[in-house]
């Protein structure tokens, strides 16, 4: 099964580092290292191939302040998430 996420992020610098299971829900990895950023929504898209449907889907961002994890929500077959 093909999984879509399409997230926003508050700034740029963001990279996509692959996807994990944690027991039923999808975990996609993003990382925004450095020390500054242009202070603009950046968006991205990604899909995952996967075997079986997620019971949730989360999106993990690691910072140098340490991280965050926020959860998508599904419209339409696409799962769609924003950074808090």
């Amino acid at each position: 099964m093909k999984v879509v996420l399409e997230v926003t992020f508050k700034m740029g610098g963001v990279s996509y580092r692959g996807h994990r299971w944690e027991d039923d829900a999808l975990v996609f990895e993003f990382e925004r290292l450095g020390d500054a950023f242009i202070q603009v929504l950046s968006d991205r898209k990604v899909e995952a191939e996967v075997e079986g449907a997620p019971a949730k889907v989360l999106v993990e961002l690691r910072t140098n302040e340490g991280g965050k994890v926020f959860e998508a929500f599904e419209r339409d077959g696409v799962y769609l998430a924003a950074e808090p």
